[in-house]
């Protein structure tokens, strides 16, 4: 920001070089006539005085001057950094000058006295006087510089901007930006030169076809900054505008919707540096948001995993929809403390109830339910991380498995009108415990609602389960991991070159998440459409331009390795081979093997009772035979592959 600001105050940009030599000739000449005068003064006190010769002879020394200063290019030198180095030229071109002169007025004495006495002195002091006179100008240009910078810092710290596109919104955020205390709007910036001459609003606009397009506009305007209206201009341009834009050292930043803008105005906090997840993100999904608002209009909502990046989401989405009460059931203190507090600020008049507890823990839930008395639950609360869990089957196994059931009976002992519950794609032909976890608590589920719908068990809860991948930026996923490597100077990390994944921003899942739970029947997995994969390696090389930072130069990324249990492709969820279609094109429903409902139960209390004693081993064994498509991948437990629990006898007869 400094160099920005100093190189817009650059002194070649008012005082071009034949300009500088101009001042330097003139300052010559007068050195030379003061000189003249002084050593008739000194030499010849009684000499007539004789304007005429003198106005000659400074002339003549401005010649000579000039094709001293030509020989040493004095003037070519950037004034605001002169050292001591460059006083050499000066010294020289003006000996140069002193030389000439002597040698004019010793050649014609008819100029000025001409005797020895004379000349010498006159040559002394138009040396002394000329290089002193040169000298001392620098040093008050570069003082007047120094002095009109600090000024400009202080009183000018805008940042200088073109905003991308004309359209409506371009135009529109110029307005409001016209009075900013933060940025600068220089103009617009189009592909193509098709409005190369034209303008807006009297701002310029300005084309780019090239990344030399976009570096001659940063060169030639200082520009710091380039802003999009919004994100789909952004997505637009993430292959080309932005990608130039970061490799030329400019700041790519997005203005936010103008629901976020106060009174008209754009703050500095509200426009921020552009992020990966505003590339990665696609155009904003269309959801029937009239018919969710009026499914959870003024009823009370219990969550779970309430402080997590899914759960907190859902929290600021839910409080918009005119619901009555907002229970918060997480077991996370500082996060919980943090979404309470923020809701509490954006939200004054909705009631926010923060419940500590764990779903393991019946009572706490049995507590929270009694209470509060919910008619819609969404349970987000779940173990995720991949490795981890794959050292850790017998936790994965109570929080996901065990706990999913707690809520799910909770749901239906309290008349619950609907349960949905976030599950993964990491379910579908899982090759780690994370994702066979999962897909257990999914068949404990689907299988609980059938019964529920076959009239075997009294009830009216619907249950729903909606399946989606990575979603961008949450908790201890990839994004941040890179982010911080990033800060730290690298290197980032990658598993495998080759290894891609699905993505989904975090408020498009949860606005899939609602829509699916409100078009729900009852016991359908729902799948969502997660667009195109996306190569983990090039997701880093993206972060790290974003950065300003060259990959392999500034920061290198290395390859680990598959970690225990991961897998390059993840599963296509929306295949039309092995879903239904819905209304909302964006979301189906999964094709699933069907499991009894009894006999679900006694796998998840035999897997209970296995993880509560840490038995490892027939854990796993167990988990594969309910779930036989699970096999594992890069782990310890590939070998349990095809083994028979020999402690679960009912897993034969399991499946309906």
């Amino acid at each position: 920001m400094q160099r920005a600001l100093a190189d817009r105050l650059r002194f070649d940009k008012y005082l071009k070089s034949w300009l500088i030599l101009i001042i330097d000739v003139c300052i010559s000449s007068f050195a030379t006539i003061v000189a003249a005068v002084s050593a008739v003064a000194f030499t010849a006190p009684d000499a007539v005085f004789r304007p005429d010769k003198y106005l000659l002879l400074g002339m003549v020394a401005g010649g000579f001057s000039m094709g001293g200063f030509f020989l040493f290019k004095t003037y070519r030198s950037v004034i605001r950094h002169s050292t001591l180095g460059e006083v050499w030229k000066i010294g020289a071109a003006t000996v140069f000058k002193v030389v000439l002169m002597f040698g004019l007025i010793s050649a014609f004495p008819a100029l000025l006295p001409a005797d020895h006495t004379y000349i010498y002195v006159y040559a002394t002091f138009d040396l002394l006087l000329s290089v002193c006179s040169l000298i001392t100008v620098r040093v008050a240009m570069i003082l007047s510089y120094d002095t009109i910078k600090r000024n400009f810092l202080k009183n000018n710290r805008r940042m200088r901007i073109v905003v991308y596109g004309v359209n409506d919104k371009a135009v529109s955020l110029v307005s409001r930006l016209q009075n900013s205390p933060h940025y600068n709007v220089c103009g617009f910036i189009v592909h193509g030169s098709r409005l190369r001459s034209y303008k807006i609003n009297d701002l310029p606009i300005y084309y780019f076809l090239t990344a030399e397009n976009v570096r001659y506009v940063r060169d030639k305007y200082d520009i710091q900054g380039i802003l999009f209206p919004n994100y789909d201009t952004a997505q637009e341009e993430r292959e080309r505008l932005i990608q130039l834009g970061t490799r030329s050292g400019i700041k790519i930043l997005i203005a936010p919707p103008i629901d976020d803008v106060t009174d008209g105005k754009l703050m500095k906090a509200n426009i921020r540096e552009i992020k990966i997840e505003d590339l990665l993100g696609r155009p904003e999904i269309k959801i029937s948001l009239d018919e969710i608002i009026a499914g959870f209009r003024g009823k009370t909502i219990l969550v779970t995993g309430a402080a997590g990046s899914i759960g907190s989401e859902l929290c600021r989405q839910l409080a918009t929809f005119g619901i009555r009460r907002l229970v918060l059931f997480d077991n996370a203190e500082t996060p919980m403390h943090n979404i309470r507090l923020e809701l509490e600020e954006k939200y004054p008049d909705l009631e926010f109830v923060p419940v500590i507890g764990d779903v393991r823990l019946t009572a706490r839930l049995d507590y929270a339910f009694r209470t509060y008395r919910p008619q819609i639950v969404f349970h987000a609360a779940a173990y995720k991380h991949v490795p981890l869990m794959e050292e850790n089957p017998c936790e994965a196994v109570l929080v996901n498995v065990v706990g999913t059931r707690n809520v799910a009976d909770h749901c239906m002992r309290y008349g619950i009108e609907k349960m949905v519950m976030i599950s993964t794609d990491k379910a579908v032909n899982p090759t780690n415990i994370m994702g066979a976890s999962k897909r257990l608590a999914e068949i404990y589920v689907q299988s609980f609602g059938q019964a529920i719908a076959a009239g075997q068990i009294a009830g009216g809860t619907k249950f729903v389960t909606t399946r989606f991948g990575n979603v961008l930026g949450s908790n201890g996923s990839v994004i941040p991991r890179f982010r911080e490597q990033i800060e730290k100077g690298g290197p980032v990390t990658v598993t495998h070159p080759d290894i891609v994944r699905f993505f989904m921003t975090i408020p498009e899942a949860c606005r899939l998440v609602m829509e699916a739970a409100t078009m729900s029947d009852g016991n359908e997995i729902f799948v969502f459409d997660m667009g195109e994969s996306i190569r983990i390696a090039d997701l880093a090389r993206r972060m790290i331009e974003l950065a300003g930072l060259k990959e392999g130069e500034d920061i290198k990324i290395e390859y680990t390795g598959l970690r225990p249990g991961e897998k390059l492709y993840e599963e296509v969820l929306s295949n039309s081979e092995n879903t239904l279609p819905t209304p909302h094109d964006k979301i189906r429903i999964a094709q699933v093997r069907e499991y009894d409902y009894h006999e679900a139960c006694r796998v998840v209390s035999r897997l209970e009772e296995l993880s509560r004693e840490v038995n490892v081993p027939d854990t796993v064994r167990l988990m594969k035979q309910i779930v036989p498509e699970y096999k594992s991948q890069n782990s310890k437990f590939c070998s349990f592959d095809g083994q028979a629990a020999e402690t679960t006898a009912i897993a034969a007869d399991i499946t309906a």
